[in-house]
C-alpha cells in the first residue's frame, strides 16, 4: 500500500483537480478519445493523451486537427468525445487517498475545485462519487479566460474560498495543472505517486456504443 498523502499544518485551503485526481476517469477520458478519434483518422496515442491532459475537451481537438493535418470540424469532434464520456461516467471510481483527505478536511479546510472540465460533467461526476457538496465551490473551463498551465484556474479557487494562494494546497494529477498551480505560487501535491491507474490498459470494460 503506497503512503498517505500528508496536509502540512501551515496549509489554510485545499483546491482540487477533478479528472485524473480525485476521481480516476482518465483511462475512461482516454477510451472514448481512442474510440472516437479513430472514426477521424487519428491514431490517439497514450502519449498524446497524456502531453494534452487537462486542457478542455475542445481546444484538445483542435490542437489534435492541426497537428493530424485534418480538416474536419473540431467542435464536432469534441461533442462526440464529450457525449461518450458522459454515457460512459458510471465506470469511474474514486481515488481513494484524495477523497481519504477530502473526508479528513471537510469542515475543518476550506475546499473548492479546479477543472478543466466544463461544469455539466464536473458536477456530475463529484455526484457519481458522492462528492456534490465540492460543487459549492468550483472553478471550471467556462469560468476562466485562460487555462492549464495558466494558474487563472487555481488562483480564481484560491479567491472563493477566501484564502491566499501561498497558504492553498493544490492537488494534481496533470504537469500542466502541477506547472498552474506552482505558477500560481501554490503548494502542490502530485497525486499520481499516491495511486495506480489504467491509462492504456486493458481493463475489461466494455464502453457503451456512442
Amino acid at each position: 500500500m503506497k503512503e498517505e498523502i500528508v496536509v502540512s499544518e501551515n496549509i489554510k485551503g485545499l483546491i482540487f483537480d477533478i479528472d485524473g485526481t480525485i476521481a480516476d476517469s482518465m483511462p475512461v477520458h482516454f477510451l472514448v478519445f481512442q474510440k472516437v478519434a479513430k472514426r477521424y483518422g487519428v491514431d490517439y496515442t497514450k502519449e498524446l493523451f497524456l502531453e494534452l491532459a487537462g486542457i478542455p475537451a475542445l481546444e484538445t481537438c483542435e490542437i489534435v486537427r492541426q497537428r493530424f493535418g485534418k480538416n474536419w470540424n473540431a467542435t464536432d469532434f469534441a461533442n462526440e468525445k464529450e457525449e461518450a464520456y458522459l454515457n460512459n461516467m458510471h465506470l469511474v471510481k474514486g481515488i481513494a487517498p484524495v477523497i481519504r483527505v477530502v473526508e479528513a478536511y471537510r469542515g475543518k479546510l476550506p475546499m473548492a475545485c479546479g477543472t478543466g472540465g466544463d461544469r455539466y460533467s464536473a458536477s456530475k461526476m463529484l455526484d457519481i462519487l458522492g462528492l456534490g457538496f465540492l460543487k459549492e465551490k468550483m472553478v471550471c473551463a467556462e469560468d476562466v479566460k485562460n487555462h492549464k498551465p495558466h494558474p487563472e484556474t487555481f488562483l480564481k479557487a484560491a479567491e472563493l474560498i477566501d484564502v491566499e494562494a501561498e497558504d492553498c494546497l493544490v492537488f494534481e494529477d496533470g504537469t500542466l495543472g502541477i506547472q498552474a498551480a506552482q505558477d500560481g505560487g501554490m503548494q502542490v501535491v502530485d497525486v499520481t505517486k499516491y495511486y495506480r491507474t489504467t491509462i492504456g490498459e486493458d481493463a475489461n470494460w466494455s464502453l457503451i456504443d456512442e
